[in-house]
């Protein structure tokens, strides 16, 4: 058996049910974030698409923390060996918005773990299912798969990884670009509890995980990227999301988040760092 393989034979952790609201504040936080003219949504208005993100967080104690500030244990966390973490990407269909302030509730599963070798070793994927029902008729919202990538990385050995080559943005229809620095990381970790070191820790993200510099938060791409039918097609809403991360991007470059129409009626989104290829790309239908 393989290294990864090994570790996780037999790991089958059960589904778990949690109940939470995105409020107000959090909405007008993120808003902020986004240098908005004032909050996307108020109490009773219909959830920017993935800006549930900001409700239905873990609180983990000081004393829970692993070295690279995630949790070092948790029920959908792989029992990997010198675990380190990726956010590759997902799927997510809407039903029927959730709205600000009302009660839902989100049954998590695991869908599926698989191990497979790269460039850079051993890699275990797993993939997350949510369901996220209305608690006043048990509607059904949405459900949202998550994929995450695992691999085994002592301490110290870094992941041979450089600065990314020189690339121009694609052309798109709609675009905005937004500046990134730690401040934007900082406020972004803080939203999410996003205890992870490489989003704000410049000594930790380069000498321990190898990366050139502060990676920006893979969910925070996917929400810019979001942004452009949230902008330019006020006129419908996003049904289906489906999204892949292919390359990390890093603070210091502005960030572009561009789109443009898709056959069927849709649009293809894409985000990235100004300069560099880009980071994350999906598509979504409206309706």
């Amino acid at each position: 058996m393989s290294v990864l393989t090994d570790a996780l034979d037999g790991w089958a952790p059960g589904p778990v049910t949690d109940t939470d609201a995105l409020r107000a504040w959090q909405v007008a936080a993120f808003s902020g974030v986004l240098d908005l003219p004032g909050p996307a949504a108020g109490d009773g208005d219909p959830i920017p698409p993935l800006w549930h993100w900001f409700a239905f967080l873990e609180h983990p104690a000081q004393a829970e923390l692993g070295d690279d500030g995630h949790p070092a244990a948790g029920h959908f966390l792989p029992p990997v060996p010198d675990r380190r973490r990726m956010f590759a990407g997902g799927r997510l269909r809407i039903d029927e918005p959730a709205r600000v302030g009302e009660q839902v509730r989100r049954s998590t599963e695991l869908g599926g773990v698989r191990v497979k070798s790269g460039r850079s070793g051993e890699m275990a994927f797993v993939t997350l299912r949510q369901q996220f029902h209305r608690v006043a008729d048990d509607r059904l919202l949405m459900v949202e798969e998550q994929d995450f990538v695992y691999r085994s990385q002592p301490v110290g050995t870094g992941r041979g990884m450089s600065a990314p080559e020189p690339a121009d943005p694609p052309s798109h229809e709609h675009a905005f670009t937004i500046p990134t620095g730690p401040e934007l990381l900082f406020r972004f970790s803080a939203l999410t509890y996003n205890g992870h070191r490489i989003h704000y820790d410049h000594p930790y993200a380069t000498g321990v995980e190898g990366y050139p510099g502060l990676v920006v938060h893979g969910p925070l791409l996917a929400m810019l990227a979001l942004e452009i039918p949230r902008r330019h097609r006020t006129d419908a809403r996003v049904t289906t999301f489906d999204y892949r991360l292919t390359n990390p991007a890093f603070a210091g470059a502005d960030l572009w988040a561009g789109g443009s129409p898709a056959e069927g009626g849709g649009m293809d989104i894409a985000c990235g760092s100004v300069g560099a290829p880009e980071s994350v790309r999906g598509t979504v239908e409206l309706g």
